[in-house]
């Protein structure tokens, strides 16, 4: 697999993180001519994320590899990125990213939080050798209902 992956770290599949993530994703898609992404809900790993092994989680790390752009979304959990986001991507090795662009995606309850947590994210994704886009997308609950309008306009705003 090429192109675009959506990597939902929400806990639960479905979330409003994870619809906000797919929707910046296919907004992206849209303007670069790609094809829909390819969406991991990390959530559905469940118990496979802790055991050696597992089928679905090496398929989820072997699409992290083989996307050319990563959107990695979470929602703030006591103030930073999920654990299950963690899990995941601590399971790839040194620079496993490196040359991928990322973007950070991040639901929070307040603003400061939000930025605060996409820093976060930002260094990890860095971490692990990915180019963060500046901006990344931190974006407080109460305005998920537009999703798709915030969605749009990031994409559109991106210069690269």
């Amino acid at each position: 697999m090429t192109g675009i992956l959506v990597i939902s770290g929400n806990p639960r599949s479905g979330s409003r993180t994870s619809v906000l993530a797919t929707a910046v994703g296919a907004a992206i898609a849209a303007r670069i001519g790609s094809p829909d992404p390819h969406v991991i809900e990390v959530g559905d790993l469940g118990a496979g994320l802790l055991t050696p092994g597992d089928d679905a989680t090496r398929t989820a790390l072997a699409a992290i590899a083989e996307a050319n752009l990563l959107v990695v979304a979470t929602p703030t959990y006591k103030g930073s990125y999920t654990g299950v986001l963690k899990v995941l991507l601590d399971q790839l090795p040194a620079q496993a990213l490196a040359g991928k662009l990322a973007v950070p995606v991040v639901t929070a309850g307040v603003a400061p939080q939000a930025a605060a947590a996409e820093a976060l994210l930002r260094q990890l994704l860095v971490e692990l050798g990915a180019i963060a886009v500046r901006p990344g997308l931190p974006v407080v609950e109460a305005d998920l209902a537009e999703t798709a309008e915030i969605a749009q306009k990031y994409a559109a705003a991106l210069d690269w």
